[in-house]
């Protein structure tokens, strides 16, 4: 809304500026405050070590299961009711075995299920099921 200050019933038509200046001003003095505050670091000297060698894993076991339905540990065909025995064996051997499981796209998951009720009664914790993307 604009006001004359003459007689006249012409309406003034400037921008109060002042409004504008002293929120601009504002902004301002808050980047100044705020702007050396986003710097801060703590300087720290870290020690120096020597480079150390990662730790050293085995190799997992691979069961897998090809289109056919076939069973495999490591490339080695094995009968589908033998598995719980041979990762039972395995364990025996490491406690810590790992298994990696892997399974054709075409497979009936049903035969997956298997394989991994087999792993679990196996006593084997440790299970990383293998997809391509």
């Amino acid at each position: 809304m604009a006001f004359s200050t003459q007689d006249s019933d012409e309406v003034l038509s400037e921008i109060n500026v002042t409004p504008l200046v002293d929120v601009m001003l504002v902004l301002l003095v808050v980047f100044i405050v705020t702007a050396p505050l986003l710097t801060n670091a703590i300087p720290i000297n870290l020690p120096k070590t020597e480079a150390v060698a990662p730790v050293e894993q085995k190799d997992p076991l691979v069961v897998s299961i090809d289109g056919a339905g076939k069973l495999f540990i490591n490339k080695d065909e094995i009968q589908p009711d033998l598995l719980e025995f041979n990762l039972k064996a395995a364990k025996a051997k490491d406690p810590e075995v790992r298994v990696q499981l892997q399974a054709d796209d075409g497979v009936n998951y049903g035969e997956v299920a298997r394989a991994m009720a087999s792993i679990e009664r196996a006593g084997i914790t440790k299970l990383s099921v293998i997809t391509a993307r």
